[in-house]
């Protein structure tokens, strides 16, 4: 039997909440330019992913496989190609400079922090609650919240639609054929169905959802119950004191001695 995901305590935080958390988070890195600072943070958020997100190591590394190749491509892209005025390697039209090392190294890291943080919301936050809380904490129209939560609902239907067309197209022949010129063909044969299918079904969503009251703004109730509680405070504590000490770290004890990455 291999390891089941596990629900931490993240997964208990109000999602508004951890959404607008992680929004001021982003917002907060994007003002970073100092590489010791980024770079403690970047490792501090790395630990809380890893020991909170709930899932086997080896999903996580799937998951993670394409942020890093999202950094080693940001971050070489920046390096080979920068600029600055301290050449370490020069060759045609690579130019290795200190400035652009430390520049490139810096964009990866940010764009690892975005990705730490976009997985942490993402795996431990489920849907329904996190629209059922920007209803009610965020005051989000229901009409909304549940157009969206109906077009998420919808997804794994149309990927089954989408299989058993499939199938009937490789019973009928048509997917025998090869080459650019069937392109269109199957194109045709796969879109107008699921089209037409999709179209059915929105209207019969529309439907309901008018006969249920959705256009009215009077008040409703909900199913789900979803407020806040004291890990709440120590979701926000957590993270001001990941900031505080990145900050402080990265002040006093610099790995770099370079401070400001902007040319």
């Amino acid at each position: 039997m291999g390891e089941e995901m596990k629900e931490t305590w993240l997964y208990s935080i109000n999602p508004t909440l951890k959404l607008m958390g992680i929004v001021l988070l982003f917002i907060q890195v994007l003002t970073i330019h100092n590489i010791n600072i980024l770079l403690n943070l970047t490792l501090l958020i790395c630990l809380v992913f890893f020991l909170f997100n709930g899932f086997p190591l080896k999903k996580v590394a799937l998951f993670l496989l394409p942020f890093l190749i999202v950094f080693m491509s940001t971050a070489s892209s920046m390096i080979f190609f920068g600029k600055g005025d301290t050449t370490w390697f020069k060759w045609g039209l690579i130019h290795i400079t200190e400035e652009s090392f430390f520049r490139g190294i810096h964009i990866g890291f940010r764009a690892l922090v975005f990705a730490f943080l976009g997985l942490l919301f993402t795996l431990t936050t489920k849907p329904v609650l996190l629209f059922y809380s920007l209803m009610q904490q965020a005051k989000l129209k229901p009409k909304y919240a549940y157009s969206f939560l109906a077009g998420y609902r919808l997804i794994p239907i149309m990927f089954e639609e989408f299989k058993v067309i499939h199938q009937a197209l490789k019973v009928r022949g048509i997917n025998r054929k090869k080459g650019l010129a069937s392109i269109p063909a199957k194109l045709k044969a796969y879109c107008i169905p699921m089209l037409s299918q999709s179209i059915r079904r929105a209207h019969r969503i529309g439907v309901a959802m008018e006969a249920k009251g959705f256009q009215s703004n009077g008040s409703r109730t909900f199913y789900y119950q979803v407020g806040f509680s004291t890990r709440d405070f120590y979701f926000v504590t957590l993270f001001i004191v990941l900031v505080i000490l990145s900050y402080m770290i990265g002040i006093n004890y610099p790995y770099f001695s370079i401070q400001d990455v902007r040319y």
